[in-house]
């Protein structure tokens, strides 16, 4: 009986809160005089011409949205040049995708532009492991750029294992900003 006491109070005080109009105004978008509508496609009834269209057009608006290509200035590019790794591997997040394909246009537009991938690894792990694993990361970031449209010329790849960390510590938050691939560039056209 004890455990129900709670939360008979807890349902009183919610109930009570409900109850209470306060002074929150009406919204305008859940008003509506009238009937309730509903899209007839919702009840499984026959949809009009005019909102099939409605419905196409508003499709080809979200594809094309999405088909634009992103647009990345040069600030972008200067901010956006290191790709972070989860522990142990070489696979790049879809997130990096952008900046990736971004550098890679900007390498496509500037033939005479040159990029250096630095693949790096955070402490754990032998030596040799790290220096592996960082040429991993940079080779798959030099993948996807060249794939992106850059020329292969433009993009080479270095492996700095663990040798050079960005955050020195011996914990999580380190590790982490540690297990990365950098996009540096030699020479900007």
């Amino acid at each position: 009986m004890r455990a129900s006491l709670p939360a008979t109070l807890l349902l009183s005080a919610l109930l009570a809160a409900c109850a209470s109009k306060g002074d929150i105004p009406p919204s305008k978008h859940i008003s509506q005089s009238g009937p309730l509508k509903v899209h007839p496609g919702l009840l499984g009834q026959p949809v009009p011409p005019e909102l099939q269209q409605e419905a196409r057009a508003s499709a080809t608006a979200s594809t094309s949205a999405a088909e634009t290509p992103i647009k990345m200035d040069s600030v972008g590019l200067r901010t956006q040049r290191s790709v972070y790794f989860d522990l142990n591997s070489a696979d790049i997040k879809a997130d990096y995708d952008p900046a990736l394909r971004a550098h890679a246009r900007y390498l496509a537009e500037h033939p005479n532009a040159r990029v250096r991938i630095e693949g790096n690894a955070d402490e754990r792990g032998s030596a040799d492991y790290n220096r592996r694993l960082g040429l991993k990361r940079a080779e798959n970031v030099r993948s996807v750029m060249v794939g992106s449209g850059a020329a292969e010329k433009q993009v080479n790849i270095k492996t700095l294992g663990e040798a050079r960390p960005k955050l020195v510590g011996h914990d999580e938050a380190s590790w982490s900003e540690n297990r990365r691939a950098d996009v540096v560039y030699e020479r900007e056209d």
